[in-house]
């Protein structure tokens, strides 16, 4: 009697092909993201080129400076920032219980404008109020002094990014004419080269000026919170020095 043989066949040889074609796939969709950010690396350092190195060059200082006011002022801002209830807290705390020396200790280890108004109120709480009012405010109008410090120079740079951008386009253009002028006819040729420099030129001094502006808008609206912080912090300082000096 004759027996059926079955045979098992491995099933690994038929998974092997389709392993490599997914690694396959991996590998050319790797390669392919590699060459589209070359690509685009290549593309940007072109353009670059051909919107001529000396005005390209000088926009993009405008624009490294400007930024670099711009992350200077930012970084400056946020260090500035005080919680000023905690601060009020603690003050008073400090005046219940060790007196304006005491709060004179918790102002001098609080960073920011804030604390250092406090402080100088603090300082002159011998002399009166009237004296303590006038020192906040004039010492206030040091401190938004020191806030606002550097935003000309962003501002300088937002105006000359696009500016240095625009004469790269009347330079452009006056080439373009002259090409027209040398060749005593008019055609796209002859005039392409002219006009792309100008206008590669006013595209990269619109979007150094675009990034700069809403660094130099995020600074001035950090700037006046910060001022009005100061400005009720200083009344509230006042309010509890006049009970301070009622529990005397």
């Amino acid at each position: 009697m004759a027996s059926n043989v079955v045979v098992a066949q491995d099933s690994t040889p038929a998974a092997q092909p389709a392993a490599a074609q997914v690694a396959t796939d991996t590998e050319e969709a790797a390669a392919a993201t590699a060459e589209e950010g070359q690509s685009f690396h290549s593309a940007l350092k072109q353009k670059f080129i051909e919107g001529g190195p000396g005005f390209m060059t000088s926009i993009l200082l405008s624009f490294v400076l400007g930024l670099a006011f711009a992350i200077e002022r930012v970084l400056y801002l946020n260090l500035a920032t005080t919680n000023t209830k905690k601060l009020l807290k603690n003050v008073e705390e400090a005046l219940e219980t060790g007196g304006i020396e005491a709060a004179k200790e918790v102002c001098r280890k609080t960073r920011g404008p804030v604390a250092s108004i406090f402080y100088q109120g603090l300082d002159r709480h011998n002399e009166g109020l009237d004296v303590v009012e006038k020192s906040v405010i004039s010492y206030g109008g040091v401190q938004a002094g020191l806030l606002e410090s550097g935003l000309s120079w962003i501002a300088l740079f937002i105006a000359l990014a696009p500016m240095l951008g625009f004469l790269g386009t009347v330079v452009g253009m006056v080439l373009a004419f002259d090409a027209i002028e040398a060749a005593g006819d008019i055609s796209p040729s002859l005039v392409a080269g002219g006009i792309k420099v100008a206008l590669i030129t006013t595209i990269g001094g619109l979007i150094a000026a675009i990034v700069l502006q809403v660094f130099f808008n995020y600074c001035t609206n950090k700037i006046d919170s910060i001022i009005n912080t100061m400005e009720d912090a200083s009344i509230s300082l006042l309010d509890l020095l006049v009970k301070f000096n009622m529990k005397k």
